[in-house]
């Protein structure tokens, strides 16, 4: 039901005091953009807190069911780290105010952009991107002034390995740069030989995620980065897939040039619903000079926004970045302190556990390699019955769990890709496991059945490409 539809005209959720000033005519003032056409819905208050709380009772949501979500680490964040984001100090301070009025903030965001240096061993880190989309636009932006910098402007091809998340090639294709596929090899790694065929003078640089999207460890990391360097190519690495290696590895060690943190993956905020995100940036010293202006520092007993960086790529957010999201990542890295590695530690135990209860259930193309925080499997051997990775997924939700990442990445054909993350319990992967059980043997036997679900949710299946391009609601809007 839509929100129109308990429209009853007279009703109101609000009530306003008495106009006390003089009244403004809207029209006049705001011309050819004033609207008369437009229709809200007349409910009361009530009937608002109703439909929205009904509303979020439909969806599937990590406050009730595990989302495992391969690549996008949709974990439980602790409601602490909520709390604080609300602190009236932290939510109201204005982005005008004078540096000496917002020392408080300013200290935070420095002590967050210190600790993500210590736990990605990086030179320098910048909070401005606002997402990790965002923050791989600023890594290319970087390379880019880098290599006009030195003159190199020969440098136009970005290689990017056919396992790389979708925002890579376009991030490098916004930036003007040609993309270049590097295949992967049989144990899901970057192919060695393909790489050193196609890296050349013309290479600015490579975007890599590691671990990769397969959830595999690419074990020659510290080898691509020195072929890079010694053709004056950088290394540029996706940091999406940090909540395998947090604590454990540095990826400035080696030899990564640039990577964004995503904070709203690893560090607390609630991944999902469109933001707000956070998608720090941390540097080598290649890199340093071109950092987004202002930039925290300390300096003469306080904390200042440094404008005065002359090679800066210059500002990539009107203001200094999603001050609640560093709130939530600052409480979550300090409240594990020096634990901070048991967050990759259980996510990686987490997944190869589930592996092993999904054995056999179905086909494991890199099951010789071993996995970090994620895996992929293929629904392949499910075809014989017509069933297929989209038919699994949707029987899922039948069974209570939303669905894994389905038909990514494109290396494996009926592709589900499927993270745990840290935050669940043996006995919840135990349940997914024997959930996914039930279907498989559903497969064989009534194949039809799965290939109708969902059955129990309040939408049924639907043509997801065309629903998209002509959706049909219930009630008109006019």
């Amino acid at each position: 039901m839509l929100i129109f539809e308990l429209s009853s005209k007279g009703r109101r959720g609000y009530r306003l005091p008495e106009l006390d000033v003089e009244e403004v005519n809207l029209k006049e003032h705001l011309g050819e953009y004033f609207r008369e056409d437009l229709k809200f819905p007349e409910v009361s208050e009530l009937d608002v807190v109703r439909h929205y709380t009904r509303l979020s009772q439909l969806n599937y949501a990590i406050d009730t069911t595990m989302v495992p979500l391969g690549s996008c680490t949709m974990k439980y964040n602790p409601r602490i780290n909520e709390e604080l984001a609300r602190l009236e100090g932290f939510l109201n301070l204005h982005p005008m105010t004078p540096e000496d009025y917002a020392q408080g903030t300013l200290k935070f965001m420095y002590e967050l952009k210190e600790f993500l240096k210590e736990i990605g061993g990086f030179r320098e880190v910048s909070l401005q991107p606002a997402a990790g989309a965002h923050g791989e636009l600023l890594g290319l932006l970087m390379i880019l002034a880098y290599h006009r910098d030195r003159g190199n402007f020969h440098k136009k091809k970005v290689l990017v390995p056919d396992t790389s998340h979708g925002t890579n090639p376009a991030t490098a294709s916004l930036c003007g740069f040609e993309v270049i596929t590097v295949r992967s090899n049989r144990d899901g790694e970057l192919d060695w030989e393909d790489f050193q065929k196609k890296l050349s003078d013309e290479t600015a640089c490579l975007m890599i995620t590691n671990p990769n999207t397969l959830g595999i460890f690419e074990k020659r990391i510290r080898d691509i980065a020195d072929a890079l360097h010694e053709r004056d190519a950088l290394l540029y690495m996706d940091g999406a897939n940090m909540n395998a290696l947090v604590g454990i590895a540095r990826p400035g060690e080696w030899g990564v040039d640039v990577m964004h943190f995503n904070l709203h993956k690893t560090f607390s905020t609630p991944h999902g619903g469109g933001g707000p995100g956070g998608g720090a940036v941390g540097v080598s010293e290649r890199l340093v000079d071109y950092i987004p202006v202002p930039h925290v520092v300390f300096e003469d007993g306080k904390y200042k926004l440094d404008w005065d960086r002359p090679k800066s790529v210059g500002k990539l957010l009107a203001f200094y970045g999603h001050v609640g999201v560093f709130v939530r990542a600052l409480a979550y890295i300090l409240s594990y302190g020096s634990q901070i590695d048991l967050v990759s530690k259980y996510a990686i135990l987490n997944a190869r556990y589930l592996r092993t209860l999904l054995k056999d259930l179905l086909l494991d193309p890199y099951e010789h390699v071993p996995c970090m925080h994620e895996f992929v499997l293929s629904a392949q051997n499910l075809l014989k019955w017509d069933v297929k990775a989209m038919d699994v997924a949707k029987a899922l939700l039948d069974r209570g769990f939303y669905a894994p990442t389905v038909y990514f990445p494109l290396t494996v054909r009926e592709a589900l890709m499927i993270e745990p993350t840290e935050t669940e319990s043996p006995r919840t992967l135990e349940r997914f496991a024997k959930a996914l059980e039930e279907i498989v043997k559903t497969a064989q036997e009534n194949p039809e059945h799965l290939k109708s679900s969902p059955h129990k949710t309040p939408v049924r299946r639907i043509k997801e490409a065309e629903a998209n391009r002509k959706p049909i609601l219930r009630a008109s809007l006019a």
